[in-house]
């Protein structure tokens, strides 16, 4: 199966490097997409220079300027599927999601016959690493209302760290994703949930980036707790 890694950045300079050589050594056959929203810090260039050690696994898509997370994935779901990968995979660039887990979300989809597997921080507790208190109950008490008002069966409905199998983007229509942050990680979940897709949560543990910044705001939060109450009413209407 054709697997790609979906890496949306901005700005990360620091990171992008270590990311992609960490992804690349666990030596099963991942190819690599980074999107890169016109980096002020030459993130994009960092990223050229490695394509010439890699040029058969690490992609590269530049977008005019920054535009918000969703918007980055949906670009990088599209190119996925005009490349005919299999299995798609979301993963931040800060090493908050330990790349060797990719492969678990991998077998979770291959072996368990997941259509879709979330690497989970809150399956057995709270696997938090390095979140200051309030950060970690901002987290937990959002997947805790997402399920109140969607009825997802899903204990991490923010979770960034995902794995897809190629049916499952082709079913959700991506030109109607419009969320960007919180939101628009819990509308690609319940868009999969209200399809039937089978779900499966693997836990993970979640640390907090050491070299960048947040891109959090309270624009993402107050996107998330709206965006919710939106997308259950459309699926009341039949219209998710």
């Amino acid at each position: 199966m054709k697997k790609l890694v979906i890496i949306p950045t901005y700005n990360e300079i620091e990171n992008i490097e270590n990311i992609i050589r960490a992804v690349f050594d666990l030596d099963y056959d991942f190819h690599l997409l980074v999107v890169d929203d016109n980096s002020p810090d030459g993130t994009f260039r960092k990223v050229q220079m490695l394509q010439q050690e890699f040029p058969k696994q690490l992609f590269l898509e530049i977008r005019e300027k920054k535009s918000g997370l969703g918007r980055a994935y949906v670009h990088g779901f599209k190119w996925a599927l005009q490349h005919e990968y299999d299995l798609i995979f979301e993963m931040d660039a800060d090493f908050s999601h330990n790349p060797s887990d990719l492969i678990r979300l991998s077998e979770a989809c291959t072996d368990q016959n997941a259509d879709m597997s979330i690497g989970s921080r809150y399956l057995t507790g709270v696997n938090v690493v390095n979140w200051p208190l309030s950060r970690v109950l901002l987290s937990y008490f959002a997947s805790v209302y997402v399920r109140f008002i969607t009825g997802m069966k899903i204990q991490d409905t923010t979770a960034g760290f995902v794995c897809f199998k190629r049916k499952v983007l082709e079913k959700i229509n991506l030109d109607e994703i419009k969320f960007v942050g919180y939101a628009f990680q819990i509308e690609m979940k319940y868009r999969a949930y209200a399809r039937g897709f089978n779900i499966i949560e693997v836990p993970i543990i979640f640390t907090d980036r050491t070299h960048g910044e947040s891109k959090m705001s309270s624009g993402i939060i107050q996107e998330a707790v709206f965006g919710v109450i939106a997308l259950r009413i459309k699926k009341l209407f039949g219209k998710l």
